[in-house]
């Protein structure tokens, strides 16, 4: 599965017009671990700190990463900084190459 296949198949709920059957099936998916807080990610090379635009990340979140096709070890991701607006500075080592990583919010 790639990763935009990944992206396109969680559904969001209208809260109006959500049916009963969508409903079922989003909490279904929550139940198998099919949440819809992981994203993708690129660290940027000879640099410390790559900004990635995500709408559900806010101050209160907590992000953990892992490598994504890729060892992460020597990158040591962390949130920089946080923001209001649905941005996150991931600062990284500088380890003069890009590195794919994966994140999942929580919050």
């Amino acid at each position: 599965m790639t990763i935009r296949q990944r992206q396109t198949n969680f559904s969001r709920l209208n809260p109006v017009t959500a049916t009963t059957r969508e409903i079922a099936e989003v909490l279904n998916r929550t139940i198998e671990g099919g949440l819809n807080s992981v994203g993708y990610a690129t660290l940027a090379a000879n640099v410390t700190q790559t900004t990635v635009e995500d709408p559900r990340y806010s101050v209160e979140s907590i992000v953990f990463f892992t490598g994504y096709n890729h060892d992460i070890e020597h990158h040591a991701p962390y949130v920089k900084d946080t923001s209001t607006n649905g941005n996150m500075v991931i600062g990284h080592a500088n380890n003069g190459h890009t590195a794919p990583i994966a994140y999942l919010i929580i919050g």
